[in-house]
């Protein structure tokens, strides 16, 4: 297993290659005050340099007022310069075209859906027009469980933490905070959320991670079976409904970027898993 210090070694010198080869100097990121799109905007500025890196703040109609003023605080710890761009009306203006084809159908996935690729939208379009590529900041544990939207939180150039389970970027996060703060504390000790509607919690949708990580490295990295996992006391119906899930959302994975590969068993078909030999 990578060291914290390893994997700040290995993802800012893919992304400075991956740059390097696509004859580019700018990234641009989607930062929500969040922990993944921290964790990869100081990534990208070890890599690139502060000035090469623009954040996009998109706070939405269920965005808190923390994660707004978080996003803000990293900017400012890390000389990120950025754009606040809300999405509200763009939301609401879907909505209201959609509504003789939605039907009057109760809010659920596809309003949430929207709000991911609005802000995909807003990010393509910063790094067309600025010459920029966007720096996806999914994680390998959502990834794993579909927790994603394709054609939105999915889209970017680069996903750089693909590979990366959730608990290792609270590891790296506090790596990246050793010597001073480069990453708001309060990012790291909030409860994740997308706040794609009220009150959303990660966890609403699947075990919170520390239980889920475990069960996710058995089954990818080790490849125990269910029975093995169970004989080591991890509830079987838990077990399966993670591999069931794994399974049943695995087309996603061939939809999105190319992935800085850490470990022996990226989650994307091996065409898509860049390993750069620094």
């Amino acid at each position: 297993m990578n060291t914290s210090e390893e994997l700040h070694r290995i993802l800012t010198g893919g992304i400075r290659e991956f740059f390097r080869q696509a004859g580019k100097e700018r990234a641009v990121i989607g930062i929500s005050g969040g922990l993944d799109s921290a964790v990869v905007s100081c990534l990208a500025t070890d890599a690139l340099g502060s000035e090469n890196v623009h954040g996009l703040l998109m706070p939405g109609p269920y965005s808190t007022v923390h994660s707004l003023t978080d996003a803000l605080k990293l900017c400012t710890l890390n000389q990120i310069s950025h754009h606040i761009i809300p999405i509200d009306a763009i939301f609401h203006k879907f909505l209201r075209e959609l509504s003789p084809v939605f039907e009057h159908a109760p809010h659920d996935l596809a309003e949430e859906n929207i709000q991911a690729r609005i802000r995909a939208v807003l990010l393509m379009a910063y790094a067309n027009k600025k010459d920029a590529l966007v720096l996806n900041t999914s994680n390998k544990s959502e990834l794993a469980m579909g927790y994603g939207t394709l054609y939105g939180d999915l889209a970017g150039a680069l996903m750089v933490v693909g590979d990366v389970y959730k608990t290792d970027l609270y590891d790296l996060a506090e790596y990246l905070n050793r010597k001073e703060e480069r990453i708001p504390v309060h990012t790291i000790r909030k409860e994740p959320s997308a706040e794609l509607h009220i009150d959303q919690k990660d966890s609403d949708s699947m075990p919170e991670y520390p239980v889920l990580d475990p069960i996710l490295h058995g089954l990818i990295e080790e490849g125990l079976s269910v029975a093995q996992l169970v004989g080591s006391g991890t509830p079987e119906s838990l077990v399966r409904e993670i591999e069931n899930k794994i399974m049943k959302t695995s087309f996603k994975a061939h939809q999105v970027p190319p992935t800085l590969a850490v470990t022996g068993h990226p989650l994307l078909p091996e065409n898509k898993c860049l390993r750069f030999h620094l």
